[in-house]
């Protein structure tokens, strides 16, 4: 990996935290995710599911963690097992995890070989009466392609019939959305390293430059400070492109006159940063993108002072509507009649603003949570309005990752990037 060991004791906590939640007399399964087939024999960079490294830090594939804290023998409350490591392995692929290395990472004592993962299963089905699974159920997943998790979740069905069958994604929504400081810490790297990509773009670009080349300056500064690249498939959208929320094509050459909305941000260590600036080819805003650019921090900063311990995000939402809507109308891109005539299901600001504020961030950029609870101290979340205007060619967004505390303003990750216009442009003149 390219990020360095991070402290077991994460690890630990997060598995203590999970067994007190569980069932009594059940035992729970953790998948790592497949490598994933491109054609031939070629594969796609693998990426390991989120629950299994949160509960143990093992971040390569054909893992498989067991939790059993009812276990009559104490070294089964807790299994690893491993693809069996080798020195014809280590020649052909690379180093990895022996059973002494994976208890440095995760904490744990017992590890055991992928192979011998069905007999000892099966010996501990026959002292549990119910097992808890892992499945997908962030609300805006994608179920379509079957991954290791559902293959176990189906044989094993057939297998146990009479076991009661479990759910651990609500234990670790709720376990996920709150940061240990660890986390926090690591967080915390992946915005400093996203900060670096930013500053450097802010001496980079100017008219005529294209966006694929943008693109490059970040991957360039995002893996030499030990970041496997981009958190999410980056946004790098001149012009009218950054009216289309998605825009992920960057194949177009940015024009003097125009702003680039740039959502980019890297990873470390598996979690994500997740960051939006709005930035001028020419190194200077014209008055009205100002206008509009300032229009939207006015409402990220107000939002901002919304995330506190106990708000529901529903009513979040739509108190930020309520921001945005004051700063439409003095963009006189809507009045007040739009909004008397207005739809209660799409009020008149969603033509200029149609997506949310905030969502969860961690391991995941779109992070698990369970969204019908309060919020509460030690969540991050996004916070990141826009107004998008087609007819002007224009769209602002501008976002940052905060942390939510017990009493004041949330932590912002991302203090350290440059955010107001002022700011932005003297860099790009300095």
């Amino acid at each position: 990996m390219k990020y360095s060991p991070i402290d077991s004791a994460l690890f630990v906590f997060n598995r203590s935290e999970f067994v007190k939640q569980m069932e009594n007399g059940a035992l729970a399964v953790f998948n790592s995710n497949d490598l994933f087939p491109i054609s031939a024999d070629s594969t796609m960079p693998f990426q390991q599911h989120r629950d299994i490294f949160f509960l143990s830090g093992v971040d390569q594939a054909e893992s498989i963690l067991l939790l059993f804290p009812d276990a009559s023998n104490p070294d089964n409350r807790e299994i690893l097992f491993l693809k069996e490591t080798s020195e014809l392995i280590a020649i052909w692929e690379g180093e990895k995890l022996t059973k002494s290395t994976a208890f440095e990472v995760s904490g744990i004592k017992t590890v055991y070989w992928l192979q011998q993962f069905p007999v000892i299963f099966k010996q501990l089905m026959a002292e549990s009466n119910s097992i808890y699974f892992n499945t997908n159920e962030h609300l805006r997943a994608s179920t379509i392609v079957e991954t290791r998790e559902d293959r176990f979740i189906k044989q094993t069905k057939t297998d146990y019939p009479a076991h009661n069958m479990l759910k651990s994604a609500p234990i670790l929504h709720r376990l996920r959305s709150i940061k240990h400081p660890l986390e926090i810490a690591l967080m915390q790297t992946a915005c400093n390293i996203t900060e670096a990509g930013f500053r450097r773009l802010l001496g980079f670009v100017k008219p005529g430059v294209w966006e694929y080349e943008i693109e490059a300056e970040l991957s360039h500064e995002f893996l030499r400070n030990r970041s496997k690249g981009f958190a999410y498939t980056p946004i790098i959208a001149s012009g009218k492109n950054a009216c289309v929320l998605h825009y992920i094509a960057n194949n177009q050459q940015c024009q003097d006159g125009e702003v680039i909305l740039l959502d980019v941000a890297a990873e470390y260590a598996n979690y994500s940063s997740d960051l939006t600036r709005c930035i001028p080819v020419s190194g200077r805003f014209t008055n009205r993108q100002k206008a509009v650019y300032n229009a939207v921090l006015h409402v990220k900063n107000e939002a901002e002072k919304l995330l506190l311990p106990g708000v529901i995000m529903a009513d979040y939402h739509k108190n930020v509507g309520l921001l945005m809507e004051e700063q439409l109308v003095g963009l006189n891109l809507i009045s007040i009649d739009d909004i008397k005539n207005q739809k209660p299901e799409w009020p008149a600001y969603k033509k200029y603003f149609m997506h949310g504020t905030s969502h969860f961030i961690g391991l995941d950029t779109h992070d698990v949570g369970l969204w019908h609870e309060p919020i509460k101290a030690g969540m991050v979340f996004t916070c990141e309005p826009g107004i998008y205007i087609p007819e002007e060619g224009l769209g602002i967004r501008l976002e940052d990752d905060l942390v939510v505390r017990e009493t004041g303003e949330p932590f912002n990750l991302m203090r350290e990037i440059p955010l107001e216009a002022d700011a932005i442009e003297e860099i790009m003149n300095g």
